[in-house]
């Protein structure tokens, strides 16, 4: 069926969020005596829930983790929102995507406000008709929760219309929950590998096969 819905991640997919991201965690563990020099260790934080990550690679409780969550955004909410940049192509494919008279939405695991704020920055705010992510307690966090939230905002229906656009297993795994096609893409931060076994209906290697596949979803871009 032709898509009339795009959904996007954020971090990883429209923008690169590296040097804010990885900064922001580095500040964090600082506060626990942790010293990590390297900031491309801490990539593996890109896209996935924030307490997870802490849980997963630092062996952080889940009461530290939220607490580290706290800590991370005292350095991300002045300076690491905008130690970020867009993917090169990007601006022009939502451009095209808008002129074709698809509907954009952003789907991202980023506090809704944070992700608002980026877009804004970036002047991306108004090609998307919704944006939608995590709420700042963490109640919506998980990526099938926050598509679940957009097609009910946008009211969407048919999600045999919709398709996500995202660069983590989370994205692919979250549209499948809802029943939704999804392109990988590996100009983020997931491999290919990654995203077969998540079980991406396609996988975009460039900016410019994205837009390809696009239209092969019956989206003329």
């Amino acid at each position: 069926m032709k898509k009339r819905y795009v959904f996007f991640d954020l971090d990883g997919t429209l923008t690169d969020p590296m040097a804010g991201i990885t900064k922001s965690v580095q500040y964090a563990l600082k506060a626990y005596g942790i010293e990590e020099p390297d900031l491309k260790a801490l990539c593996p934080f890109i896209g996935p829930p924030l307490k997870d990550s802490f849980m997963n690679y630092y062996d952080f409780p889940e009461e530290q983790a939220q607490e580290a969550i706290g800590k991370y955004r005292e350095y991300f909410a002045d300076r690491g929102i905008f130690e970020n940049e867009v993917y090169p192509g990007i601006e022009e494919l939502l451009r095209d995507l808008k002129r074709a008279g698809a509907v954009l939405i952003v789907a991202t695991s980023k506090p809704e406000t944070f992700a608002v704020r980026i877009l804004e920055h970036f002047h991306l705010k108004p090609y998307f008709d919704y944006i939608c992510g995590a709420t700042m307690d963490e109640t919506r966090v998980r990526k099938g929760e926050v598509i679940a939230y957009a097609l009910e905002k946008a009211g969407i229906e048919n999600v045999e219309e919709a398709l996500m656009v995202g660069d983590r297993e989370h994205d692919v795994i979250g549209a499948r929950q809802n029943h939704m096609d999804s392109i990988g893409v590996l100009f983020g931060y997931g491999s290919r590998e990654e995203l077969e076994k998540a079980g991406a209906t396609e996988i975009a290697e460039t900016v410019e096969d994205l837009k390809r596949l696009l239209t092969f979803f019956g989206i003329k871009c």
